[in-house]
């Protein structure tokens, strides 16, 4: 076995730090750079505010010579206590909304007026921690009881009273109980509705309209008029409110049409102009270890601002050529959307295809249509008609809402159907995708579309 030595030479592509970091900001939203330049901010004391321009021109990528830098040996020794979140010229990270109130903030709020009695307001603390975000209580009254050591009949007095709380609903223990809970609220508990909500429930979720007439001996037309009231009342009262702090869509571009013409704006009143404080500069009686430590922040101060300046623009050419290719959309609407890939927009921008990917990412738009992700300008093609022009998956759903919003509510169109009538217009795709698109739009199965009257 012979073993030699031998020198290959190869190119290889390797991501600094810096480098790794620039395309870090180029994909973040205008929220997670805005908490990015909220941490350098806090750890850099280079760095400023600069609200009294609005010049973005780029940084000399230069390094900052030690001998250009400000005297600030006093300023560094007391720079623990300036790690805050509020600058000296006004701008405050903090001027976020404030959160929403959670479902157990409401019915605590209740139960406060409600319970004057301290072991009625114990009671009423700890049924209020096992009722999950659905508003349902998903522990036993005899278990209840065991853990607060009071009497059962004493626990199902104070949920009883919980359960008048708003939301109607809230504090029920499984889904018959919490629609009684709402017909009785509105007054209709009574008669074949209250019939079907304590015994026919599991038929109802199939649909099975003639079954229930059968067995309650009465019209196909009188359960249907009674299901159609039961399905007025909500089945998880507790969804509307959110244990988390509601999250804003900020939109990371805004399109206007000004003049005829399609303006692009980045919007940059969520993160703030940053610039290299002048009280770094021009200082000559600093030790070594201060001046290599301000070099350094410096420097980097220097990179993020050229980054967030090379994101900024990336966006702002990435979003024109959008509008140029999808103009029919901003001029008419969502059904005129066109297939666009990234890759023609990286090669007319002479950019990489993953520098478009990274520039969209996470990020949306302002159009004359609403906000909406700008990722979805790249829906890709699913199918071509007779014309050789491509559809989009957006396109197809909105042919097929428009098939189910004008069926016959007593022959309602079957996914092999909707396929025939998608084939028609030379739309050719499966039944198992005219099933997912119709479940993406939120439409039940043809036989639980299905009404009796």
């Amino acid at each position: 076995m012979k073993q030699d030595l031998s020198l290959h030479i190869k190119q290889k592509m390797v991501m600094t730090p810096k480098m790794q970091q620039s395309v870090k900001i180029l994909q973040m939203s205008s929220q997670e750079l805005h908490e990015t330049i909220e941490q350098e901010y806090n750890e850099n004391p280079t760095l400023e505010f600069d609200e009294s321009t609005g010049n973005t021109d780029q940084l000399s990528d230069e390094k900052i010579a030690a001998d250009d830098i400000n005297n600030l040996a006093e300023f560094l020794n007391d720079r623990s206590s300036n790690t805050h979140s509020v600058s000296h010229d006004g701008y405050d990270f903090k001027q976020l909304p404030a959160p929403g109130s959670s479902l157990a903030d409401m019915l605590h709020e209740q139960a406060g007026f409600t319970f004057t009695n301290y072991t009625e307001q114990h009671i009423a603390d700890y049924i209020i921690g096992c009722i999950d975000g659905r508003g349902y209580l998903t522990i036993s009254t005899k278990e209840i009881a065991l853990s607060t050591n009071t009497a059962e009949s004493f626990v199902i007095d104070v949920l009883q009273r919980i359960q008048s709380f708003d939301p109607i609903g809230v504090g029920a223990r499984d889904l018959s109980e919490c629609l009684r809970l709402q017909a009785r609220y509105s007054g209709i508990y009574h008669g074949l509705i209250a019939v079907i909500i304590d015994k026919h429930l599991h038929d109802l979720a199939k649909n099975q309209i003639k079954k229930i007439a059968q067995q309650e001996n009465t019209s196909i037309n009188a359960v249907q008029t009674a299901v159609d009231k039961i399905k007025h009342l909500d089945p998880k009262p507790g969804s509307s409110y959110s244990d988390e702090q509601p999250k804003l869509i900020i939109p990371d571009v805004t399109v206007r049409k000004i003049d005829n013409d399609y303006i692009v704006f980045v919007n940059e009143y969520t993160v703030p102009s940053l610039r290299i404080s002048d009280l770094y500069r021009n200082t000559h009686d600093m030790d070594v270890p201060t001046k290599k430590y301000v070099e350094q922040r410096v420097n980097s101060a220097i990179w993020l601002i050229n980054s967030i300046e090379q994101r900024r623009r990336t966006l702002y050419n990435v979003s024109a050529k959008i509008i140029f290719y999808q103009k029919d959309f901003f001029d008419k609407g969502n059904a005129f959307l066109h297939p666009l890939s990234m890759k023609l927009i990286a090669d007319k921008l002479d950019i990489h295809e993953s520098t478009v990917s990274r520039a969209i990412a996470n990020k949306y738009m302002e159009t004359p249509h609403g906000i909406i992700s700008i990722r979805s300008f790249f829906n890709t093609g699913i199918t071509a008609n007779a014309a050789g022009e491509e559809l989009i998956a957006g396109q197809i759903k909105n042919i097929i809402r428009g098939f189910i919003d004008k069926e016959n509510n007593r022959n309602p169109l079957s996914d092999q159907k909707i396929c025939d009538l998608l084939k028609q217009q030379d739309i050719n795709i499966s039944r198992r995708t005219v099933m997912k698109y119709r479940e993406q739009l939120g439409y039940p199965s043809s036989t639980n579309r299905k009404q009796y009257k």
